[in-house]
């Protein structure tokens, strides 16, 4: 097995998750207005069967590092994208909503073991100092994933069988490429690491007010992406196909979540936060308000998708500060809360929907995350871990990353196999500035020799045109004396 390159396992690992959290996970809202129609479900056993997939997420999400650190990275990926074969192939094949429920509870499962398998693998493969790079491009697979399932509905119109069916197919090729590609390691954190703190000096109040954000924004969110689909097609009456562009726009927004998050955490992550959340609420409420325009639909969905995928980004970057030294939680810990409030969030929605209708329930929904968006001034903003520290804090995601792990004085922890990596690269660096100069140096030599060379030339040149000029000048006047002379010679006569 050839181990990719940073690049090599970013673009795997954004492939991977595409099909693990984009296919497997968020997909399903967007075939539920076929399915509720071939299977005649009501949406009170939508909304059931859509909280499967985020129960056994968290139900993964648990025991994932403990599969990781038996298993090792590549055989816990393997057996994620089996899960993920098996879930697919099910829902492809489901007459009715037991088999439907199997399959996605088990596409859950492949979610919640996916992303602590790559997590390991990276820790392996790319140096601390591209983690937060790397991580961003593999985040983006879930967008990418939500775009890849949306021709299948333009053109595979109420075709979702076979739809899944090519999702499971898909999720084969991911599990050969994780196969071939992804290292078996099983060890994430370094040995001589400084030790993560214990438990009692954890930011106990922070952690709680983290979850609890991300928790009501997977409640609210959950609305969106279980019934916004089946909205538009039911109250608004627009054709299953116009679904699509839905999840397009909500794929193509989602790319630049990532951005929006890290411009946040540089920034201030409580007011980006309120407006982010805004952003989503007034999302559901725009799309109750005019579900039969497609335009305005659309537009919606473009503004759900930039909010959710910032907001799980702000998370994820936040979940990292607070738990240095924990790497199998940090990152997971906000994830598990949103998950928790999406699977408590979609049998309510769908209960809503069942007594009330459709645009009353989006309304709750919409309110709520209103009133969350107006208490974010109480979002854990910086982390400060001392109060005597710099005013200019580094910030981003891959501020995160460096001090996810920290050494024993507390700065970000450098392994010795990254250390002498960039010393290496800083030599070859400086050989090859050096190598540029004496090149630069040459040349000037060069330069200067051809045009020493040229002036000299030019000389002899003027020498030479001068010295034409004067033998010219001479022979000139040699004739111009000859002539003279001729004219003043007299004139003899001969006798007659």
């Amino acid at each position: 097995m050839r181990s990719p390159s940073s690049t090599g396992f970013a673009l795997l690992g954004a492939a991977l998750i595409a099909i693990s959290y984009g296919l497997a996970r968020f997909a399903f809202g967007l075939f539920v207005p076929p399915i509720r129609e071939e299977l005649g479900l009501t949406p009170s056993v939508i909304g059931i069967i859509g909280a499967l997939p985020l129960i056994s997420f968290l139900l993964a999400t648990l025991i994932a590092p403990l599969v990781t650190h038996l298993l090792g990275a590549r055989n816990a990926a393997v057996l994620s994208g089996a899960f993920g074969v098996a879930g697919l192939a099910m829902i492809s094949q489901a007459p009715g909503a037991l088999l439907l429920g199997a399959g996605v509870f088990a596409c859950g499962i492949c979610t919640g073991l996916m992303m602590p398998a790559l997590t390991a693998a990276m820790q392996a493969l790319v140096k601390r100092s591209l983690h937060g790079r790397v991580s961003s491009v593999m985040n983006a697979g879930t967008s990418i994933g939500v775009i890849v399932a949306v021709p299948t509905v333009l053109f595979l119109v109420g075709a979702w069988r076979l739809a899944y069916i090519s999702f499971a197919i898909l999720a084969g090729v991911g599990v050969i490429a994780a196969w071939l590609f992804l290292p078996s390691v099983s060890r994430i954190t370094p040995a001589n690491a400084a030790p993560p703190p214990p438990i009692r000096e954890l930011p106990w109040s922070r952690l709680v007010r983290l979850s609890l954000f991300a928790f009501v924004m997977g409640f609210v969110s959950a609305a969106y992406w279980i019934f916004a689909p089946d909205l538009v097609v039911t109250l608004g009456g627009l054709p299953s196909g116009a679904t699509g562009w839905l999840w397009l726009a909500v794929g193509i927004a989602g790319l630049g979540g990532a951005v929006v998050a890290d411009l946040a955490d540089r920034n201030n992550p409580p007011i980006t936060h309120s407006l982010m959340l805004m952003m989503l609420s007034a999302s559901l409420a725009l799309l109750a308000a005019s579900p039969g325009q497609t335009v305005l639909a659309a537009f919606s969905a473009l503004v759900f998708g930039l909010a959710y995928m910032s907001l799980t980004g702000l998370y994820l970057m936040t979940g990292i500060r607070l738990l240095p030294g924990r790497l199998a939680v940090g990152p997971v810990l906000p994830f598990m809360a949103v998950s928790l409030g999406q699977a408590t969030g979609s049998p309510v929605i769908g209960s809503l929907v069942n007594t009330f209708g459709y645009a009353s329930a989006f309304a709750m929904f919409s309110s709520l995350g209103i009133l969350f968006a107006i208490l974010s001034p109480f979002y854990p903003g910086y982390i400060a871990q001392a109060e005597e520290e710099e005013a200019e804090e580094e910030s981003g995601l891959q501020a995160a990353y460096d001090y996810q792990l920290q050494d024993e004085e507390g700065e970000p922890f450098h392994p010795a196999a990254d250390i002498e990596e960039e010393a290496e690269e800083a030599e070859a660096a400086a050989a090859t500035e050096e190598a540029e100069a004496a090149e630069g140096a040459k040349a000037d030599d060069k330069a200067k020799a051809d045009a020493a060379l040229e002036a000299q030339e030019e000389t002899e040149a003027k020498e030479a045109k001068a010295e034409v000029d004067a033998k010219v000048d001479d022979d000139a006047e040699a004739d111009g004396e000859a002539k003279a002379a001729g004219s003043l010679k007299p004139t003899n006569k001969g006798d007659t």
